[in-house]
This record gives C-alpha cells, structure tokens and sequence, in this order.
C-alpha cells in the first residue's frame, strides 16, 4: 500500500509541477481557468455548486513515446496544488490546493510524449466534496460526479498564465478522438460456504472422486461438514510374487519321496501375497500448519496368500495337507483417536495424546522396534518443532501367523513396552537430528506352549529345553540421521541389559548385556547415490555362564542395507537340526536365532552378526531407479550354533549376499510404482558347514511386486 501511495505521489507532484490548476472558490473566484481556441477568451467555469469542470494532466516515468489514442488535454492546475494521494475513494483523489482548501479529482492514466503518461477525460471533476466546506465532516466522502463538459471542435492549446505554451511541450491531440469513460461495474458478492469453495463457485474446478490429483473431498481437500471438519480416504493394493531357493529339512514325515534319507531336501518355493489397504481418517481442524486438534483413524487390511514348496510339512505341521496352502485373513492395523491437548506457541508447537490401535517406529531406520501394538502415546513438539518427543505404553497384540497382520480375535499377548524418546533437530550442524531412547520390554509370557495356526510350536521356541521363561530388558539407544554438507549419515547405537528368568541351554536364571551397532554413510553425485554400510550386533561366546550377550531387537524391520532385497534380510533361513528356530527372521538381519518375529519372543541366547556393505541408487530417468547392493556377513561368534548342532567349531563366514532392484513409477509419484529385485547368497564357509551346501546352487530368491495407491 505504501508503495502504490508513493508512486501516485510521485505522478501528482510530476503533474504539479508541470502544469497549473483550477482551486476551488469560496471567497474569492480562483484565476481564469488558461483553456481556449487561438484567439478567443477562455470558457466560462462552471462554479455554481463550487466545482470546476476541468480535466487533469497526470504525468508519470517511463511510458510509451507515441500519444495514445483517445487522450487529450484540457486544462491545468494550479501552481502550489499538492495531491493527497493517499486519501483515495475508487478512482477520485482528495487534492490540497496552494491556499490550503481541499477539493477532489478524478482521473485515468493515459500515454502522451516520449517520458510522460497523460490522461484527459472530459467530465473530471475539481471540488469540494458534496458541495460542502473543506474542514465540513463529510470532507472524505466521494463527490458527486459532475456534468460532462462540452469540448471544442478543433485543437485545444493550453498556456501558463506567463510561461510558454505547453504545446511546445505536449503534442496537442485531437479532441474528437476522446471516448467517454465506460461506466464501472457494480461489484458482485458470491456467497460461499466455506473457503474451500471459492473456485468451485467460480467454475474453476470441477472434482470427481476418482481423481486424487486435484481438489478431491475424499482426500481432505475439502471439508464434509462444518468448517473444519475432513474426511480422508486411502485405499492400497500391495502385490507380490516371489521364488526363492531355501534349504529346506525333510525326515521320515516331511517327503513324498521314497527312500529319502537325506538331511535336506528340495528347496525350490514360491510365494503371492495380496494386501488391500483402506484407510479412513475423520479430521478436525485445518492441518496445513498444525496438527489435527481430533482424528480418528480406522484401517483394515484384507490379505490373500498363497504358498508351494517341494516338500511336505513344510506349510502345515500335518504332512497330509500337501505343499500348497491357501489362506486369507483381514487384521485391524490401525483403530485410534487423538486429541490434540494444547499448543505451547505461536509457531503451534503442541501436546497430543493418541489412543488406540496405532503404527509406531522407535528410530529412523526401523532397527528395534516396528509394529502397530495397542496402547497410549503422548507426544509433542517444543522451540519451533526443532525439539519432539513420545511417551508411550504399548501391548502387543497377537499376529496371524501366514499374513502377519493383527488377529484382534485373540487375547493380547503379556508382552509390555514401556517407551520415551527424545529428538533435536539442527544438532550440531543444520540438518542433522539426534534421537535419544529409552525402551523397557516387560514380557510376562509363562504359558506351556502357544501353536501358531500352522500347527508349530513359537511360543516358547523349541530351542534348548524349550521350558517357558520371562525376561525385562532395557534398551538404551542413541541415533542420529541427517547430512553434514553432502554427506548423507545414519547411525545407531543400542545398549540391551536386564534379566532372563531361563536360559533354555544352561537351565538356569542369566543377566542380559548386549551392544549393536550401525552406521551408513552416502553422498549424492547429480543423478546417482553411493552407500557404505557397517553393522555388527554382538554374539554369545558361552550360554553356559550366567550371561546373555547376543543381542536381539523387540520386532525389527531394518531399512538398511538394501533392505527387502537383500536376501539375508529378506528370507527366514531355518537352523535345520537345531530346533525349530531360524537363523535369521523375515524381514530382519539379526541372527537372533527366534521361532517367529511376529509371534515368538526375543532371544538373547544367539551367534550375533557383523554386515559390510556398499550400494548404489541410480536415477536412469525421473521414472526409472536402479539400486544395487553387495553386503559381506559373519557371525559374531558361533559358540551357541556349535552347541545347538552338537558341531564342532563353525566358520564365522556366512557368505556374500549380492542384489538389485528394479523401481518404476511411471506417474512420478508413489500411487503406481512397479518392483522387481533378485538377490544372491553365496554360501561362506560356516553357511556351508551347517547345510552342507558344497553340491548345492547358491540361494537365491527373486520378488515382483506392483503398488497401487490412491
């Protein structure tokens, strides 16, 4: 405002000082207005109700240098005037004469000579608002338009009453090419709803409800009622399609071949998984610079799966059900209400409290603990979102066993967390947060045995004596995630200490202590990324001192390390010969040795792992991702794996796993992308020695999958 003010100002002085004006008469008529034909006496004024039909000379920097057609001039102002620009109603500006009484001016820029804009209208007006004095208390009030002065036929000089003539200035432009003003529009008022609305009532915008592009009521673009109320829908389909090579037991029940007497058997697999997600959120309040002040959030997921191996009783504990196996399930992933119970700041710094089946990760990378366990969490943010925090109590709840979702149909599992963590944004440097936690497991689980729906024992693993024990267990962990300059840097360190009620080998009570540790490091080069990735968790060197050292995490799902495609990662490799555990978890690269990550409990009593790697994301085109990974992997320490196989000492070598992926999103965004990845584990020495993989091919497995999102 104050710079449109200024420009006017500068115009009006322009004007001022380029050409003299006609005042306004109170006690004395102002001097003859200098409008005249060569040769004749200039025209009457029209000052009956104190106005002076007159048209005003504006000038102003930087125009056009040919008049522009339709404007003339007719008439000056009076040395001394000074526009009030500032005081303005629609086009009329309030003017201060030389002798200090107010008047008002209408008028419209116009193009006349090389360095001066011009407007002439006949019809513009000089004088004091609605006839009345100038100190009267309507003297802001827009005057009444006058009547429309008659022009001259022919050309119009204007002169200086003593100066020279402003023809010699300002080329004299046709009277007869001057147009009437078209006459303003009255303004229009359209009444909407809400603000949310506005193009819509304009004809801007037509949604449908099948395009989440544009504003869409069913994404939350709009609200459904009232003014800040929002409904939210998202719907899912995750497909998958994988072969694998595993190695994979048989006994006298687990072939349909004849005169088998081999340890291991036919490894071959393949595995389809579809997941329909559906997720729908009720929000109140507008959330573009704060949270939700009420949400609720409800999110099913119906899954179909399909499995075939080449041996039986590898999907059923009952060898007669074959080697295929059909199933489907619908899990309850999410089902809670938040409330957001106040703001600490202008800058909406917040406390909310969320109840309720929720997902929760408790670092950046999904080392320790990923799930969607019932319970309360309160969190926040403080000092410009640049501190956040979460305290929680967390259940588990029970998981189907061939779809891993939540089975809401069965008890809770006695399984409690504890949690409280702490983030710093900018830590150090810009761009880089520091998150401390503070995690306590209290598993209480005493039952005899738990079978999962396969008809396989998880809970307590069949693993040493496989009696039922209880463990408490603190982890104590510090991470970080950012960018120093260029370099892109993830690391985590965990502390796990408490106490194991049995040690399944040496029978007895035994203190916790383990460490794990993991850090990547990348750095971007235009179109591609370079990783170096190191991890080592430690193992149990003697299960028969008292002590647990090999560290586990609480249900883990690291992305690291190419993540689901790598194949240690990815698969489940089972301990044939040393109980019905695997060696690794789907989904998890710990060697924790457990009977099930989603059902069965932690296990302290394990060979730990060490992991160097190195990977390349590759962005071929903005649709097309190359990622590539090779992870070299050992054991910590296989003192347990030696016990368990009644073996002698094990090579530490696991192997070399190498993988790539393929990633498509062929509308530049997350709601299609297309996968494809094959992995490789080239069998070490200690993998060859517990599965006699001398003879046999490498491992492998291959994935497809197809997301869609809407």
């Amino acid at each position: 405002m104050r710079a449109r003010g200024y420009d006017c100002r500068l115009r009006l002085l322009i004007a001022a000082l380029a050409l003299p004006a006609v005042a306004i008469a109170q006690s004395q008529p102002a001097p003859p207005v200098a409008v005249k034909r060569p040769g004749e006496a200039a025209p009457p004024q029209n000052s009956a109700d104190g106005r002076y039909a007159i048209q005003v000379l504006v000038a102003t920097l930087n125009v056009h240098a040919e008049p522009a057609p339709g404007s003339a001039v007719i008439a000056e102002l009076q040395e001394g005037a000074r526009l009030q620009a500032d005081d303005r109603r629609g086009n009329w500006y309030r003017i201060r004469l030389a002798d200090g009484r107010i008047g008002w001016v209408d008028y419209i820029v116009g193009k006349v000579s090389p360095n001066f804009s011009v407007d002439a209208r006949p019809g513009l007006a000089l004088g004091r608002p609605g006839g009345t004095s100038a100190t009267g208390p309507d003297e802001f009030a827009p005057p009444v338009p006058p009547p429309v002065a008659t022009l001259p036929d022919d050309h119009v000089v204007l002169q200086r009453p003593m100066g020279k003539p402003l023809e010699e200035v300002i080329p004299v432009i046709d009277p007869k090419q001057v147009q009437p003003p078209a006459p303003l529009l009255p303004r229009e008022t359209i009444p909407v709803p809400d603000r949310w609305r506005i193009t819509d009532e304009l004809g801007l915008v037509n949604q449908r409800w099948f395009d989440p592009y544009n504003p869409n009521t069913l994404k939350g673009d709009r609200p459904v009622f009232g003014k800040d109320w929002f409904f939210e829908l998202s719907v899912i389909s995750d497909t998958l399609l994988e072969w694998r090579q595993l190695p994979t037991p048989i006994g006298a029940q687990s072939t349909e071949r004849s005169q088998s007497n081999d340890q291991f058997g036919r490894g071959r697999q393949s595995e389809f998984q579809e997941n329909l997600i559906v997720s729908l959120s009720l929000i109140k309040g507008d959330t573009a610079f704060k949270p939700p002040d009420f949400q609720v959030r409800v999110t099913p997921v119906v899954n179909f799966n399909r499995v075939e191996l080449q041996e039986v009783r590898g999907v059923n504990i009952d060898p007669t059900r074959g080697i295929n196996r059909n199933d489907n399930f619908v899990g309850l992933q999410e089902a809670f209400f938040d409330v957001r119970l106040r703001e600490q700041s202008e800058r909406f710094d917040f406390d909310t409290i969320r109840v309720g089946i929720q997902p929760f990760t408790s670092d950046f990378r999904s080392l320790l603990y990923l799930d969607q366990p019932i319970g309360v969490r309160l969190f926040g943010t403080r000092d410009n979102n640049q501190w956040q925090y979460n305290l929680a109590w967390f259940r588990l709840i029970e998981r189907d066993t061939n779809s891993g979702l939540n089975d809401i149909s069965k008890p809770l599992r006695n399984d409690n967390i504890y949690l409280f963590n702490l983030y710093k944004q900018d830590f150090y440097v810009p761009g880089f947060t520091l998150q401390g936690t503070l995690i306590y497991n209290d598993n209480q689980e005493t039952a005899t045995e738990f079978l999962d729906n396969n008809g396989f024992q998880v809970r307590p693993s069949v693993f040493g004596d496989a009696r039922p024990h209880t463990y408490r267990v603190a982890y104590a962990g510090l991470n970080g995630d950012g960018h120093f300059g260029r370099w892109n840097t993830t690391a985590s360190l965990y502390y796990a200490f408490g106490r194991d009620s049995h040690n399944q080998l040496s029978q007895q009570p035994a203190d916790i202590s383990a460490f794990y540790g993991v850090a990547e490091v990348s750095r971007d080069f235009d179109w591609y990324r370079i990783r170096g990735t190191a991890l080592y968790a430690t193992g149990d060197s003697n299960p028969f001192d008292g002590k647990e050292t090999g560290f586990d995490a609480i249900r883990e799902q690291p992305q690291i390390a190419g993540a689901g495609t790598s194949y240690w990662i990815r698969q489940a490799v089972p301990l044939i010969g040393g109980g019905g555990v695997a060696l690794s978890a789907r989904n998890g690269v710990l060697a924790s040795l457990r009977s099930s990550e989603d059902q069965g409990q932690s296990n302290f009593i394990n060979p730990g792992v060490a992991l160097v790697g190195i990977g390349a994301d590759l962005d071929v085109t903005p649709r097309l991702r190359l990622i590539g990974n090779l992870n070299e992997l050992w054991f910590a320490n296989t003192a347990v794996l030696s016990v368990l196989r009644n073996q002698g000492t094990i090579d530490r070598s696991i192997g070399t796993d190498v993988s790539a992926a393929l990633e498509y999103r062929p509308l530049f965004s997350q709601n299609i992308v297309v996968s494809a990845s094959a992995a490789a584990l080239v069998p070490g020495k200690g993998l060859k020695q517990l599965y006699e993989l001398d003879n046999n091919k490498t491992q492998y497995s291959i994935l497809v999958s197809l997301l869609l999102a809407f």
